[in-house]
């Protein structure tokens, strides 16, 4: 085997230190037939058993970085700094007996799904698979939690395939959940009582831009991997991209259609609140045109001048108040007949 392939699993037992392995999150061992074993992570663990190994690391701990920086792996430059960096960009490569890039993940809170994007490194041989996240992340979680219910896996591919299969259903399942949320929306906004849903509804929208970008990028992936063969790479490696690929395509077109549901949805509720702003405005321009004639009226009779009619009278007050009331209706019937007020 060449200088620059990955050796994890051939050099059997390198990976066999004195003491635990540091940052080391879970580590699986899965048999020959096909049944996984979790193995503790606070002692040594040997990989020179027949079938498989899960190593999977916590980056942000700088003792990991240190270990993987410093074990005798064997492995290709750019598949260790690969495992080493914060790259962001999704990718796939091979090399001789092996498979290493980058993936992205959700976020996984406490509890729930996080809407943020993470990413999974990591480089797998035939026999073995080291992965490492700076954040939690749900497709992996959710991989372990199957492979501790008995889940039986009979390669690598397969393994690999799994997480694969847990980020589309974590995405699918963060799908619905937006798809019922829009469905409030719309019915908030068919009722005209939605002003307050307009960050709600913004929120949803980023949410379905992150995932379409995440989906779209995840598709090409595994397309250009599809549209390489792979072939050169031993059965227990090779992919089913197509299929995986095939997958992402339909769910990134429903994500799609959210994003433009959501799309239309914020449209519609902008023009609800320029139409009310728009009436605020029509009702204070009524309100303006009824009391300028009184205005007016009012303006003249408090002009402090001779000969100002009815000063002198003893109803002088009343009279001028009819006027001042007589004009306002009078604006009111014009406004009226010529439609301003319906």
């Amino acid at each position: 085997m060449s200088s620059d392939s990955l050796h994890f699993a051939t050099q059997a037992g390198a990976l066999a230190p004195d003491n635990a392995i540091p940052g080391l999150v879970w580590a699986f061992r899965i048999h020959a037939d096909g049944q996984p074993e979790a193995l503790s992570i606070h002692q040594a663990i040997d990989t020179s058993h027949d079938g498989l190994v899960w190593l999977h690391f916590n980056l942000a701990d700088t003792r990991a970085l240190q270990w993987l920086t410093q074990a005798p792996l064997q492995a290709p430059d750019a598949a260790r700094a690969l495992l080493l960096s914060k790259d962001s960009f999704q990718q796939l490569h091979t090399a001789d007996d092996s498979v290493y890039g980058v993936i992205s993940d959700l976020l996984r809170d406490i509890d729930d799904v996080d809407d943020d994007t993470g990413y999974l490194r990591f480089a797998m041989t035939e026999h073995l698979l080291i992965s490492g996240r700076h954040h939690a992340l749900c497709a992996v979680d959710a991989t372990r939690r199957s492979l501790e219910q008995g889940l039986k896996i009979d390669s690598m591919a397969a393994l690999f395939e799994t997480i694969i299969e847990n980020v589309a259903d974590t995405i699918d399942g963060v799908a619905d959940k937006l798809a019922l949320a829009l469905d409030e929306i719309e019915e908030q906004v068919v009722l005209g009582e939605s002003r307050h849903m307009l960050q709600t509804l913004g929120r949803q929208r980023r949410t379905c831009v992150r995932l379409h970008r995440q989906l779209s990028g995840l598709r090409l992936v595994f397309q250009r991997f599809e549209q390489k063969g792979g072939l050169d790479l031993k059965p227990a490696l090779q992919l089913r991209a197509g299929k995986l690929a095939q997958r992402l395509d339909g769910l990134d077109r429903i994500i799609v259609e959210l994003r433009e549901r959501s799309r239309l949805l914020q449209e519609e509720l902008h023009l609800q609140i320029a139409e009310s702003g728009n009436e605020a405005l029509r009702v204070l321009s009524v309100l303006t045109a009824l009391l300028m004639p009184p205005t007016l009226a009012a303006g003249i009779f408090g002009m402090n001048i001779k000969a100002m009619p009815l000063v002198d009278g003893d109803n002088g007050f009343i009279l001028v108040c009819g006027i001042l009331m007589l004009s306002s209706a009078t604006a009111y019937f014009i406004m009226k007949r010529i439609g301003i007020i319906r």
